[in-house]
């Protein structure tokens, strides 16, 4: 999933520890296998074959997942895409090219941009797409695993545990005499560890970062995170970092996401009316 997966817990017993976690990235690497847009062969990919028939049977972590981005598209207006396949696809090449996509190719990405493409069929383990859409799944898939990643560590035996999946981090109960676990957030670099961090204390909550602190590129001298807006087909240009306290890491994740590329006046006015949400911008200094 391009990123690294990390997990802690409490316990006295290392052997018990170890056999949870190797569980947990057995399940992870599964995870990936389903949700990558990288191979070829995977499900997604296979989903968005140009020769796919549908209506095409999914795996349950696929329906499930699908199911979650197209509420998030909903409630954020399309800020969260998971149809962005093609921009994802021309902004990455663009990324690695130093120039913007051609004018007539953006518009076209941009044109295959909408969540209203995915067809959740009556059997409820089937997914039409129409035709000449792509998936990206990256703005929710790491989420989605650390909640698999907590929710095994508990059938171990093990609830007092995080897992961590870059900037998403799902927490589980707190250690024994402690109130949560401590979770450093880093949105912007300053002047000072002081300055540049931000500390939490969380229990059975999840919380995720995004912003253009590691991921961005330069192009004619614009700074261009990798956050993509669904609107414009391009990186955001404003330093803007969000992070999202929510029940669950898949949804703070697909959250961050779009609170960045809703702002922050929009983001808070959406978050004060998402039960159990809670929201943090940063500007660059």
């Amino acid at each position: 999933m391009a990123t690294t997966f990390r997990i802690s817990c409490y316990t006295d017993d290392r052997a018990k520890a170890e056999k949870a976690a190797d569980a947990c990235f057995a399940r992870i690497a599964v995870l990936n296998q389903i949700f990558t847009d990288y191979d070829p062969t995977s499900e997604l990919m296979r989903l968005c074959a140009p020769d796919a028939t549908y209506p095409m049977a999914v795996s349950t972590p696929m329906r499930d997942l699908l199911d979650r981005s197209i509420e998030f598209a909903r409630i954020t207006d399309g800020a969260f895409d998971p149809t962005c396949g093609h921009l994802s696809q021309l902004w990455r090449r663009a990324r690695r090219q130093g120039r913007l996509p051609p004018a007539d190719r953006l518009r076209s990405a941009i044109a295959a941009t909408d969540w209203r493409r995915i067809t959740q069929e009556k059997d409820e383990c089937q997914i039409t797409l129409q035709r000449g859409t792509l998936l990206d799944l990256g703005g929710i898939a790491k989420g989605y695993a650390a909640d698999e990643c907590l929710r095994i560590m508990r059938q171990h035996g093990l609830p007092c545990a995080v897992a961590q999946a870059g900037g998403d981090t799902a927490v589980g109960d707190a250690p024994p005499g402690q109130k949560g676990w401590e979770i450093k957030l880093r949105t912007f670099t300053r002047p000072g560890d002081e300055d540049s961090l931000k500390t939490l204390l969380l229990a059975n909550r999840a919380v995720s970062t995004s912003g253009d602190l590691y991921q961005y590129t330069e192009i004619a001298g614009i700074r261009y995170s990798h956050i993509l807006s669904p609107k414009t087909g391009l990186g955001l240009t404003e330093r803007i970092a969000c992070s999202v306290i929510a029940p669950d890491c898949t949804t703070s994740d697909a959250l961050a996401t779009a609170m960045c590329v809703l702002g922050k006046e929009k983001g808070e006015k959406l978050a004060d009316r998402l039960p159990g949400i809670e929201v943090l911008f940063s500007t660059a200094p």
